[in-house]
């Protein structure tokens, strides 16, 4: 998948942005935090693993996601809601 599919969606930028807040999470919470359905935010975690952005792993029937730290693309993605954060910090800061 490009670049561009991933940032594209606003859904999985929202989704990787709480994934990095909070650390990990089941689908649940996910979707409930999004205010998007179990199926909707299933499919956005489905193209982010695949991507391996993502991974999860299994309690029972429990489902938990958080960030690959492993992987670059992760990385980059942690870089840049930092340095986006950050600057938008700046602006508000600024008079």
């Amino acid at each position: 998948m490009e670049l561009e599919d991933i940032f594209s969606s606003r859904l999985r930028m929202k989704t990787l942005k709480l994934l990095d807040k909070m650390h990990e999470l089941n689908v649940s919470e996910i979707a409930h935090r999004l205010g998007v359905n179990y199926g909707v935010a299933t499919k956005h975690l489905k193209v982010l693993e695949e991507e391996g952005i993502i991974q999860h792993k299994m309690f029972g029937r429990i489902c938990l996601y958080r960030l690959n730290e492993n992987s670059l693309k992760t990385k980059a993605v942690q870089n840049l809601i930092e340095i986006w954060e950050h600057a938008n910090r700046q602006k508000t800061a600024t008079p």
